[in-house]
C-alpha cells in the first residue's frame, strides 16, 4: 500500500488550501482513510477520517465545520479541503489507511501512512 499526500503551502488565516492523498496498491474498499498532522513539539494528532465504503466522515472538534473530507472513489484519492485556516492549524499533515475500516483516532491504529506535507498559516 503506497499513499502519497500533496497540496501543502503556506497561506494567510482565514484562507484555504485543498490537500489530496492518492492511495495504490491495493482494494481499499474497506478502509478507513485519515488526515492527521504533527505541529513543531507536538504529538501527531487526528483530524478527520472517512470510511471508503459509504462516505461517512468524522472530525476533531478543533476542525469540525471547517475542514471536510472526501473521497473519489474511482481515483483512489482523498482529500481535505481546508477552509478559514488559522495559525494553530500550521504542521505536517498525514493521511493514513486503517485496514479495518473503524472509527478511529490514534495513530497506532492505522496501518499505512504517507509522506507528510507541510501547511502553514500565517497570521
Amino acid at each position: 500500500v503506497q499513499l502519497q499526500a500533496s497540496g501543502g503551502g503556506v497561506v494567510q488565516a482565514g484562507g484555504s488550501l485543498r490537500l489530496s492523498c492518492v492511495a495504490a496498491g491495493r482494494t481499499f474498499s474497506t478502509y478507513t482513510m485519515g488526515w492527521f498532522r504533527q505541529a513543531p513539539g507536538k504529538e501527531r494528532e487526528f483530524v478527520s477520517g472517512i470510511r471508503w465504503s459509504g462516505g461517512s466522515t468524522y472530525y476533531a472538534d478543533s476542525v469540525k465545520g471547517r475542514f471536510t473530507i472526501s473521497r473519489d472513489y474511482a481515483k483512489n484519492m482523498v482529500y481535505l479541503q481546508m477552509n478559514s485556516l488559522k495559525p494553530e492549524d500550521t504542521a505536517v499533515y498525514y493521511c493514513a489507511a486503517d485496514r479495518s475500516g473503524n472509527y478511529y483516532r490514534r495513530p497506532t491504529e492505522f496501518d499505512y501512512w504517507g509522506q507528510g506535507t507541510q501547511v502553514t498559516v500565517s497570521s
